[in-house]
């Protein structure tokens, strides 16, 4: 498991990402249902993400729900419960920077 609970400014880092984050992030696997079991989500907001048409939208809109650090965390622990390692790697690392 990936732990992002002593990274500073992962919502920061979230944001400055988000873009790119909203073109390889995979929401309908696992994710969102993660989300919610964490309570990062509420199922409200789940199904506010699930309601939009494309991946992107709901990439989109998941990502804009992100608004404190304690749901990135989750965020992250979420992406690694779901086979997206890689992709908290990529925040962790700030993109590659």
């Amino acid at each position: 498991m990936i732990h992002a609970v002593d990274e500073p400014g992962i919502l920061s880092t979230i944001t400055s990402l988000k873009n790119r984050l909203a073109d390889i992030v995979e929401p309908d696997f696992g994710l969102l249902d993660h989300l919610r079991k964490l309570e990062a989500l509420t199922p409200r907001q789940v199904a506010d993400v699930q309601s939009e048409r494309t991946v992107y939208r709901r990439n989109d809109a998941l990502l804009d729900m992100l608004t404190a650090e304690e749901q990135c965390v989750k965020f992250l622990e979420a992406l690694d419960r779901t086979g997206q390692q890689h992709v908290a790697i990529f925040v962790k690392q700030n993109g590659g920077k």
